[in-house]
Formats: structure tokens, C-alpha cells, sequence
């Protein structure tokens, strides 16, 4: 794969959301952002992804450059999540227009991550674990929400994100495991992979707007 994989997450005001999704019902379903239904497979794979969290899926080289590669276990976690990722064309003309409605340069209100050969999300997924992924809002990566319901989700999301210590440290070398095993961005900010979405959605909260977050391979 020679595609490059963008995570965007951005603030977005219920009247903008309100144009894009015209009826209570419409915003209801895709506050969340799941898919119609699970991916088939989906249950068994994050049954197996919960009996592998604490593990590493990545071998680290004994050169002495430490460098990662990639095991199969990393593969079949790879595929799971793009399973997971709904890329239905309607679903997809929604990102586009959801994603040319964020404020260009609004530093607060706006984070972006790009890697080659790499999903970002993906690569936080890792690093979090299943169970924190999981009550991030949204469906692996993919968000809609408005104001209301940013405010209801955002000390969940706070305690998934929120990381310190010995965890901070364990996420950053997952992240870069992914990132370089899996894809080829040495030079990514894990850092500003676990600090950016956090960053949006407490901008967001305090500014009465709702949150989107969308991936894409380019």
C-alpha cells in the first residue's frame, strides 16, 4: 500500500450539522457514527484483539537500531480495523462535506495527522488498548456529534486520552511501532497524536460546538 492514511478531527455548530443531516432521525443515527451494524466478524475480532491488548504485536530488531516489524497478529489487527470502517459512498460524501465545513485555521478547533502507509487512528487504537478505544466517541476514528452531545461524551473521552507516566511512555512506542512497522512515518508526532483530538473536543466543548473526526486513505 503506497496510500497515505489522514485522520481529521474538527469542531463543527449544530447549525452546520443541522444542514448536513436535516432531521432529528438522520442526526440521531449518525451521532455516534457506528455503521448500520457490526462488520460481520467484528465480535469475534475485538474478542480476540481484548486477549492480546496487554501483548506487543510488533518485533523489535536486535541491531541495535531498534527498529519494528510488523507480525501477523499486527496484520490481522490492521484488517480488523479497516473492516471496522465504513466506506460506503453516501458515508463517504458526508465526510467530504462534513470535513469542507472545519475551520481552515483554527488552531484549536482543528487537528490533522497524516502518515504513509499508515492509518493514525489505527496506530492510537493500538496504543490505547481495546477497552479505551471503545469509549472514545464515535466508531474507530469516524465522529458526529453535536454540541450536547460532545459535552456528554467529553469525560469519557477525557479519561481514555488523559495518559501519564510509565502509560504515556508504552503509548508513545506502540504508536511508533505502528507507524514504522506497519507503515513508513518515522518522523510522526506521537505526542501530538494522543494531545490533538483531546485538545478539539475541550475546544469545543467550550465554545457550544459539536465535533467531527473522520479517516481517509489518499
Amino acid at each position: 500500500m503506497s496510500a497515505t492514511g489522514v485522520w481529521v478531527v474538527g469542531t463543527v455548530t449544530d447549525e452546520e450539522l443541522r444542514g448536513l443531516l436535516p432531521s432529528a432521525a438522520d442526526r440521531a443515527a449518525a451521532s455516534p457514527f457506528p455503521p448500520p451494524s457490526a462488520p460481520a466478524g467484528c465480535a469475534a475480532e475485538l474478542d480476540w484483539w481484548r486477549g492480546r491488548a496487554g501483548e506487543s504485536l510488533f518485533a523489535r530488531s536486535t541491531d541495535g537500531h531498534g527498529e519494528w516489524t510488523a507480525t501477523e497478529d499486527a496484520r490481522r489487527l490492521c484488517a480488523f480495523f479497516d473492516g471496522c470502517r465504513d466506506g460506503a459512498e453516501p458515508v463517504e460524501d458526508l465526510r467530504d462535506a462534513v470535513m469542507e465545513r472545519f475551520p481552515p485555521e483554527d488552531e484549536e478547533g482543528l487537528f490533522a495527522a497524516a502518515a504513509r502507509k499508515a492509518n493514525p487512528f489505527w496506530a492510537l487504537a493500538y496504543a490505547l488498548g481495546p477497552e479505551a478505544t471503545l469509549r472514545l466517541p464515535g466508531w474507530f476514528g469516524d465522529v458526529l456529534l453535536d454540541s450536547a452531545g460532545l459535552r456528554a461524551c467529553l469525560p469519557v473521552a477525557e479519561e481514555a486520552l488523559t495518559l501519564t507516566g510509565a502509560r504515556r511512555r508504552d503509548a508513545i512506542e506502540r504508536i511508533h511501532a505502528w507507524m514504522t512497522g506497519l507503515g513508513d512515518a518515522p518522523d510522526h508526532d506521537a505526542d501530538a497524536l494522543l494531545d490533538g483530538p483531546l485538545r478539539v473536543l475541550r475546544h469545543a466543548a467550550r465554545t457550544g460546538r459539536g465535533v467531527a473526526a473522520f479517516t481517509s486513505w489518499y
